[in-house]
């Protein structure tokens, strides 16, 4: 069974534990900019999303990477990095249309998320499970239709 990442920003508080807990299961060190996951603040509302890589079925920079530095993890489904293999032409950054495949400057190669080989260190951090690891059927279209559905009753319900 494969598992993903599910983030519910509503839960989010901005903590940053997430990233910290990346940047040093991945990097050794505690530096959010050198984290795989980010959270965007929302300034003038107050509210923090979690974001990274959504392990895109159709995963355009895995497609993009001319050198085939990136491939299907079979045990986790991620779409891995091979960092020995990655020859950092930030091709796959430009092809990924949410932003999650990033360069390192240390390294001269790119990152993204790996799930931390099936434990994602920022889910295991997360102090109010903004951040969790399910089964990969629990997320996609049929969770967006039912928090859709849930947001469209709550707005009815102002009126």
């Amino acid at each position: 069974m494969l598992k993903a990442l599910q983030l519910e920003p509503e839960k989010c508080t901005g903590c940053l534990q997430c990233e910290m807990a990346c940047s040093f299961e991945h990097e050794g060190v505690f530096n959010p900019s050198k984290s795989r996951i980010k959270v965007f603040n929302f300034h003038e509302e107050g509210r923090f999303a979690p974001y990274t890589c959504s392990q895109c079925a159709e995963a355009w920079c895995m497609h993009a990477c001319p050198v085939e530095a990136i491939v299907v993890n079979p045990d986790t489904g991620a779409k891995d990095v091979l960092e020995g293999v990655c020859v950092g032409c930030k091709v796959c950054t430009i092809a990924c249309p949410f932003g999650t495949v990033n360069y390192n400057t240390d390294s001269g190669k790119v990152i993204k998320c790996d799930l931390c080989g099936g434990k994602p260190a920022c889910a295991e951090a997360c102090p109010t499970q903004a951040i969790t690891y399910v089964d990969a059927n629990h997320t996609g279209l049929a969770r967006m239709r039912a928090h859709a559905a849930q947001t469209i009753q709550g707005i009815n319900g102002w009126r």
